[in-house]
This record gives C-alpha cells, sequence and structure tokens, in this order.
C-alpha cells in the first residue's frame, strides 16, 4: 500500500510538471487565432511568425546578445573569485563567497529596484549594456558556486607536479587548473545564459522598453490580446532550455557537476 501511495504521488507530480508543456505545446500549434485547447487544427504558423517577424526577431535576438554576454561576465567573476579564494584558503575569503550568494538569497524585485536607481544614477537607465552587467552580476550564485565544487575537487599533488616542473603560476592556471575546472565554468556559463533568456523582471526594471527582450516582448503581446505566438515562444524558452541541458549531459557529468552524489 505504502509503495502504491509513493507511485500515486509521484505520478501526481510527474503529471503536473506535463501537463502545462502539453497545453502549451498544443496552443502553439493550434491554426486558430485564438488561445483555445485542444487544437481546432494543426499549424505551424505561429512558429513562422515567431521565426520571421521582425516585431520578434529584434527581441529574440537581444535576448540572445545579452544572455552571451551576461554569461561571459559571470563565468569571469565566479573563476577569477574561486580562484583567489581557492589561493587564500582564509576565513575572509569564505565570508567573499557568501556575499557572493547574496543576489540569490534577495527577493528579485529589491535586485531589480537596486539595479534601476544605479543605472538611472550613473545615465545607463535604458541601454543594453545596462542589463547585460546587471544579468552578470546578479546572476554570477550559480557559476560561484559551481566552479567552487570544481576547485574543491583539484589535486594538490597534480599542482605540487607542475610547479615542480618549473611552471609559472600563469602556466600552472593555463595549463594545469583551467582545463580541469573548464566543465565547471561551461556548466555554470550554459545555466546563466538559460536564466539570462527567460528573465524579465530586471531587464524591464534596468531597461524598460528601449531594450525589449523576448519575455518583455511576450508581456506587451499579452497586453493587447493573447495569440497563440506566446505559446510558440514560450515553447521556444522550454526547448532552448532542454536543448542547452541535453548538450551539457552529453558532454560532462551533469549531475556530478551539479552537485548530486555518486555513491
Amino acid at each position: 500500500m505504502t509503495d502504491l501511495l509513493k507511485r500515486l504521488f509521484l505520478f501526481g507530480i510527474a503529471a503536473g510538471l506535463i501537463l502545462p508543456f502539453l497545453i502549451v505545446a498544443g496552443v502553439s500549434i493550434n491554426a486558430d487565432s485564438n488561445i483555445s485547447f485542444p487544437p481546432s487544427a494543426l499549424s505551424a504558423r505561429w512558429y513562422t511568425v515567431l521565426l520571421t517577424e521582425r516585431d520578434w526577431l529584434i527581441p529574440i535576438r537581444n535576448s540572445l546578445v545579452i544572455a552571451a554576454f551576461a554569461g561571459l561576465i559571470a563565468v569571469s567573476i565566479a573563476l577569477a573569485a574561486n580562484y583567489v579564494l581557492w589561493r587564500l584558503k582564509s576565513g575572509f575569503g569564505r565570508a567573499v563567497f557568501a556575499l557572493g550568494l547574496g543576489p540569490f538569497m534577495l527577493p528579485p524585485i529589491i535586485i531589480a529596484m537596486g539595479a534601476s536607481v544605479f543605472w538611472a544614477e550613473m545615465g545607463w537607465y535604458g541601454r543594453a549594456e545596462a542589463t547585460v552587467i546587471s544579468h552578470g552580476v546578479f546572476f554570477v550564485t550559480l557559476p560561484l558556486v559551481i566552479i567552487a565544487r570544481g576547485f574543491a575537487a583539484l589535486s594538490d599533488d597534480v599542482i605540487e607536479a607542475s610547479r615542480t616542473m618549473g611552471a609559472t603560476p600563469l602556466q600552472t592556471f593555463t595549463k594545469v587548473i583551467f582545463p580541469l575546472v573548464l566543465p565547471y565554468v561551461i556548466t555554470g556559463y550554459a545555466l546563466v545564459a538559460i536564466i539570462s533568456v527567460n528573465e524579465y523582471l530586471i531587464s524591464y526594471m534596468v531597461s524598460g522598453f528601449a531594450v525589449e527582450t523576448l519575455p518583455i516582448r511576450i508581456f506587451n503581446n499579452v497586453r493587447y490580446g493573447y495569440t497563440p505566438v506566446v505559446a510558440s515562444a514560450a515553447m521556444g524558452f522550454a526547448l532552448l532550455t532542454i536543448g542547452v541541458l541535453l548538450v551539457l549531459a552529453s558532454i560532462t557529468d551533469l549531475l556530478k557537476l551539479l552537485g548530486a552524489s555518486r555513491d
């Protein structure tokens, strides 16, 4: 009886996760101009609209460019911070690491409001650069934690061997340390990019409608009436996330990089 209840519970969770996805997928291929489920007829017209009309292509481009550069900023900060903290191995270093967890501990509206005020004072409000930097800084927590696992897994014997063979600190980092933590860097970058593409609140508070990302475009579309192209955009988010995670899983031990135990 207990096993049956567990299976029913897990089935309920799985259904709750999968059903919204299936409904949105059905709406996105509905030939009708109204949002309805199940679809009256099947058509890819809304995906065509999403990938061909300028009103949607520009936000898609903006989102992808912002995500690409935000990921670079986030992993650069996280990699540099972890290297310094790994070298120091001090209580101060752990305090700095804890500070890096701050962005994920604060409510998003607090972060977004603070960023809005800061960029307005700097005269950069409404600029794409402000959105890129905001995403890169505020999403640094994920790569910070993930890359820290890479440094924690480094063997002191390997590092000492490189020094014994006459490698400089720079050579030790570029030839030994960086290749070993690279899978963690790639994973952190990919996760920041995924979050950045899907992020609405910070983007809106920092740039308003001056830099229209895909989430902002979806919100604008919803304001003037739902159309199935919104479902197509939502499916685009989902498929991008699934695709990135599948690629990561194929080239890395994704669960291990995210902290899962293999014991």
